[in-house]
């Protein structure tokens, strides 16, 4: 469970995100929509614990983030648009790091790894310094070492950048599993056909406001239209005329 209660986030006297009320319960993929500069990211850093709102107050599981960072940090996965490693570690000895971080047990993570290893396509490159991967070898071992611990919730920050077609559609796959075991997943995106596919909620924001939530079903315009149709109504931007 996340919830969100009236959170706003200032930077000078410029809200990047004001007054944001939202719960996302158990069990539900809640995706959050909007143009460059809407706050997504913001809304993500905050929950994940990594910025302090400004006003107002965050909870996962019942946990103040403010009060408590590290008890609700034990239960959040957070995976970054930028993926980050340590450049001098392997994929394999960062994810077993992050592991050990969350007090799992050596034959937990040597099995989760040889799992995820097989659902990511995972080559001998998880052997060598991660200084030499490519953007996409990142996002997998971000993602490995997210999912490895089960955590009972996910916050994600545009999930499928620099993923392979192939990667992109197991990480669709995982999410819809995890989620339908219990986990709740907080994501950010500007796909709006990732977000259709998986999403049970999504939520409009723009100049840091909220604009519109709703499931897909209740928010589309006709019976003919998709979610790229109300992103643009809503929001009021034109879609790209080819």
């Amino acid at each position: 469970m996340i919830e969100l209660q009236r959170v706003s986030r200032r930077f000078g006297n410029l809200y990047a995100v004001k007054d944001l009320t939202l719960s996302i319960p158990d069990g539900e993929l809640f995706t959050l929509l909007g143009p460059n500069g809407a706050g997504k990211t913001t809304t993500v850093k905050m929950i994940a614990g990594l910025i302090r709102p400004t006003e107002g107050q965050i909870l996962v599981d019942n946990i103040n983030v403010l009060e408590f960072p590290e008890k609700a940090k034990e239960r959040i996965a957070y995976i970054p648009d930028q993926p980050f490693l340590y450049p001098e570690l392997t994929g394999r000895e960062f994810i077993i790091f992050v592991s050990r971080l969350y007090k799992m047990e050596h034959r937990e993570i040597i099995g989760g790894m040889e799992k995820l290893f097989e659902e990511f396509r995972v080559g001998n490159w998880i052997d060598l310094p991660s200084s030499e991967y490519s953007h996409g070898m990142r996002q997998k071992v971000i993602f490995i070492q997210a999912l490895i611990h089960n955590p009972g919730i996910i916050v994600i920050d545009e999930p499928m950048v620099g993923l392979d077609p192939v990667s992109a559609r197991t990480v669709k796959r995982l999410l819809r599993e995890r989620v339908e075991s219990g986990t709740t997943i907080f994501m950010s995106t500007h796909s709006l056909d990732v977000a259709e596919e998986i999403s049970d909620r999504v939520g409009v924001i723009d100049e840091g406001s909220l604009i519109k939530v709703g499931r897909i079903e209740e928010l589309l315009i006709g019976p003919s239209s998709t979610l790229e149709d109300v992103y643009f109504t809503i929001t009021e931007e034109e879609p790209y005329a080819h």
